[in-house]
């Protein structure tokens, strides 16, 4: 039995979802790109900036602007290649792993929770990255790749 309180149709779930998740999809995708290609371009424009990140959160310290702009070059092949939708096991798969280890990396800020608030934003992004992966074959908005 099915309650209607404002006398209107239910559209069919199966039509909503087909009509509506690739744009939400793409949405998760466009919005997960501006946030790592953010974060590439932070690569160019102040390497100084990645090195402290690699040596404060990866333990990786001594890196050379050289390297740091390798990994932009890298990184920036694969923001593109992920928002254009190609290669989606692999592309989508490395953001997600990416953006995880990031978020991980970051773990003992969390323990001081409210004076480092914005690391917190890292987690639904994280799980946006997840979704995306898992529903990479239903994303076909504006996607150069297969579904």
């Amino acid at each position: 039995m099915q309650i209607n309180l404002f006398n209107h149709s239910t559209p069919d779930v199966s039509d909503t979802v087909k009509n509506r998740l690739p744009l939400a999809l793409l949405a998760l995708r466009i919005g997960i790109f501006i946030v790592m290609f953010v974060w590439t371009l932070d690569k160019f424009v102040n390497p100084a900036h990645g090195m402290k990140v690699f040596e404060y959160f990866y333990g990786v310290g001594g890196l050379s602007e050289i390297i740091i702009y390798g990994v932009g070059i890298a990184q920036l092949v694969l923001v593109i290649a992920f928002v254009a939708g190609l290669a989606k096991r692999f592309t989508y798969g490395l953001i997600f792993l990416m953006h995880g280890g990031s978020t991980l990396a970051s773990f003992p800020l969390y323990i001081d929770a409210f004076n480092n608030l914005l690391f917190f934003a890292a987690w639904p992004m994280w799980a946006a990255c997840f979704a995306l992966y898992l529903l990479r074959d239903a994303d076909t908005l504006l996607s150069v790749g297969k579904p």
